[in-house]
């Protein structure tokens, strides 16, 4: 049995690896667990399978991941496969303690993670997941053989702190996030990236079903939670229309929001006014804005430029993986007073003129802080994807080169298949006269 970091103080048995079990908690987590496992096939199938085939007997995994119910079935299936588990949080706001504590009474999962940690513990934490600390009995590292990421977190600390002997030990790794795979790709283009990295989140399926339809729902349910808004009739800014903006503006509107865009790229503008978006820089939503959701994946979308023209008692939420899109030091800066918790992840700033905005899960990822995360239908082809990848990283006999790749296309086909024989979907096949028109450039019409 494993123990969790719950917090950096040496009162916990054992010191920075110790947590001292609150009662009943890790029987919550369990129940929750199996709730989704439920409406999991695809890893229920491939639990199954590594539970035959043992991919990663012998290998550690490494993991920095939201603490949900739903990671919790994708780290049980990868450890049916034989893998021991090191996992923190990828944020400090969304781990869900209940499952925390039920991953950490699994033998060969160790967990390093507590809602509500400062930065401090939540690096800490991450250190502990990549094995700062161990000792492999020759002076060096427990360092793992595989990662997983989300945001980019733990591959850029691992390789700021770990010793080289640590990071050539690492067969490959995914990273699922958009924002976490940009980060990568700065550190593959200046060569600071030592091993392959799978994007695990830019495959056909995870856009659709990920990106597009579960972020989508979650944010606007957290939005929701949050604010308790109705959003009909109310002008909402939507900052980035790639998979995860775009899937956010149409929920919008279908709950009869007036959605107004704001781009940097001159395509995703352009789709957004064919689907028929209002498009506009953000200086000229922010006075008009009732609600600004922030999706872009980059930094300072939202500043005190902005904060300073927005109407009283405007919402601001973001939907990115970090908390830089909404410029928060800027609007504490401003604010004249705070009332934290007006609602539950929500606060309010007073501005000196008199107006007050409202600011949602401490300008952090708001469907993992204030809501539950995606569905388990949508996370289960997610970390499907990425379980399919970890094994193929873990039996190449020749490694991949250092660098971010793309997910292989028979793994993408071969989740979507599994998913929609577990659903009761069945395909057509090509004919043999179709496969010979396809091959042939002769035939015209």
């Amino acid at each position: 049995m494993s123990a969790t970091a719950a917090s950096r103080g040496s009162d916990s048995p054992g010191g920075p690896r110790g947590y001292r079990p609150v009662p009943g908690l890790a029987e919550l987590g369990d129940g929750r667990i199996t709730y989704a496992e439920r409406m999991m096939p695809l890893l229920a199938a491939l639990r199954s399978r590594f539970s035959a085939d043992r991919p990663f007997d012998g290998l550690t995994v490494a993991a920095c991941l939201h603490v949900t119910a739903e990671t919790a079935v994708f780290l049980r299936a990868l450890r049916a496969g034989g893998a021991t588990i090191r996992l923190a949080a990828s944020n400090p706001l969304s781990t869900q303690d209940d499952i925390a504590a039920a991953l950490a009474a699994d033998d060969g999962v160790e967990v390093f993670a507590k809602s509500g940690v400062d930065r401090d513990a939540y690096y800490e934490h991450i250190a502990l997941a990549i094995g700062a600390g161990t000792d492999d009995g020759a002076g060096g590292w427990q360092g793992p053989d595989l990662v997983l990421d989300d945001g980019g977190d733990l591959m850029s600390t691992l390789h700021t702190i770990a010793p080289p002997a640590v990071l050539d030990r690492v067969r490959g790794g995914c990273e699922g996030t958009t924002t976490g795979v940009l980060r990568l790709r700065r550190m593959a283009a200046d060569g600071t990236l030592g091993f392959p990295v799978v994007a695990a989140s830019d495959t056909p399926v995870t856009r659709i079903v990920d990106n597009t339809h579960g972020t989508a729902q979650s944010v606007i349910d957290g939005l929701l939670r949050a604010s308790g808004v109705l959003l009909a009739g109310k002008t909402v800014v939507v900052a980035g229309f790639g998979a995860c903006g775009s899937g956010i503006a149409e929920s919008a509107r279908a709950l009869g929001a007036r959605v107004v865009i704001t781009e940097v790229d001159a395509v995703r503008a352009l789709d957004a006014v064919l689907r028929g978006f209002q498009v506009l820089p953000i200086a000229d939503a922010a006075p008009i804005g009732e609600i600004f959701i922030t999706a872009t994946g980059s930094a300072e979308v939202i500043t005190a430029e902005h904060l300073a023209v927005m109407p009283d008692g405007a919402i601001l939420a973001n939907a990115g993986h970090f908390d830089v899109e909404i410029d928060v030091r800027a609007l504490v800066t401003m604010a004249v007073a705070v009332e934290t918790d007006v609602r539950p992840h929500a606060d309010a700033y007073h501005l000196p003129d008199g107006r007050r905005l409202l600011l949602l899960a401490e300008g952090r990822v708001v469907n993992l802080v204030a809501a539950d995360g995606h569905p388990p239908q949508v996370m289960d082809l997610a970390f499907g994807i990425e379980a399919l990848t970890l094994a193929r990283l873990a039996s190449a006999e020749q490694r991949l080169a250092p660098g971010v790749h793309q997910v292989p296309g028979d793994i993408d086909a071969d989740a979507a298949r599994l998913v929609l024989t577990a659903l009761g979907a069945r395909l057509d096949t090509l004919t043999e006269a179709q496969r010979a028109y396809l091959a042939n450039w002769h035939l015209g019409s």
